[in-house]
This record gives C-alpha cells, structure tokens and sequence, in this order.
C-alpha cells in the first residue's frame, strides 16, 4: 500500500497536519489512540469512515517520516 494515496496535507485543516483521506482525523490522531492501547477494532467502531488500509497508511506514513528522520540526522 501506497500511504500517499490516502494520507493528505492541506494548510488549512487541522493546522497543515497529516489527515487521513481529507477528513479530520489526523494521524498523529491515530498513533496515539494505538499508543494508548486502543486496538484497531475499537478504533473502527469509534470512527466508522476509517478503515484498516487507513490505519495501516498512518502506520507506514510514521515509518516513512522515522526513516527520513534518521538519514537527514545522519
């Protein structure tokens, strides 16, 4: 999966930060509901427009933005 294509950034919504397919829900959103504890199936019964592609796109778009970190620290 391609996290591009559900994973947008748009300067006015939620401060220019990562959102999932348009809406609201960020992803910093989503990783601390999962660092909480949360499972993925709570999360989908909490938001019902998610899916798990969604949630596994925030999952690779923080591993992206980790790998990139750690090569411009470098």
């Amino acid at each position: 999966m391609d996290y591009r294509d559900v994973i947008t950034i748009e300067p006015g919504k939620r401060s220019g930060k990562p959102c999932i397919r348009g809406m609201r829900i960020t992803v910093q959103d989503i990783l601390e509901y999962l660092a909480s504890g949360m499972t993925e199936d709570e999360i989908l019964a909490d938001f019902s427009e998610l899916t798990r592609d969604d949630i596994r796109a925030c999952l690779a778009f923080a591993a992206d933005r980790e790998r990139k970190l750690l090569v411009v620290a470098a």
